[in-house]
């Protein structure tokens, strides 16, 4: 990875192309952008190619979140609330708030993430419980 990450009071810079995928469920590749692990410190940034009617199942984050469709059609709620987003709409996710998202559309739905922590935390209902990633590199 090609990045200034020596020294706190460094530029920092993160080029995206360098960034690999990972599969983070059937159906679903991530690219993180930014997280702890590679320098940040309040936020993570990262996109999702998600194929077609699978997304993110309900869960919540302990900060708030913002999801925005670059392409497809996704399906997006908050509690009870559902809303169908296309491309150029966003989400605004209030910390601690139910919400989740699938893809409605035929073809991949690509999602971009901003979460306001350096590290992707989230709890889901279900058998899952809690997950964390993206944690500090271990010097």
């Amino acid at each position: 990875m090609k990045s200034g990450m020596d020294r706190d009071d460094q530029m920092k810079f993160v080029a995206h192309e360098d960034q690999q995928r990972e599969q983070w469920r059937a159906g679903v590749e991530t690219r993180m952008h930014v997280s702890a692990s590679n320098g940040a410190s309040q936020l993570c940034i990262f996109e999702q190619w998600v194929e077609p009617t699978v997304g993110a199942p309900t869960h919540w984050h302990p900060v708030e979140e913002v999801l925005t469709v670059i392409a497809g059609r996704a399906e997006m709620w908050i509690d009870d609330e559902h809303r169908v987003l296309t491309p150029g709409q966003s989400l605004v996710v209030p910390a601690n708030r139910k919400h989740g998202f699938k893809n409605v559309g035929t073809g991949t739905l690509h999602i971009h993430a901003v979460l306001a922590s350096p590290i992707f935390e989230a709890t889901f209902d279900g058998p899952v419980g809690a997950v964390r990633r993206w944690l500090p590199a271990v010097s």
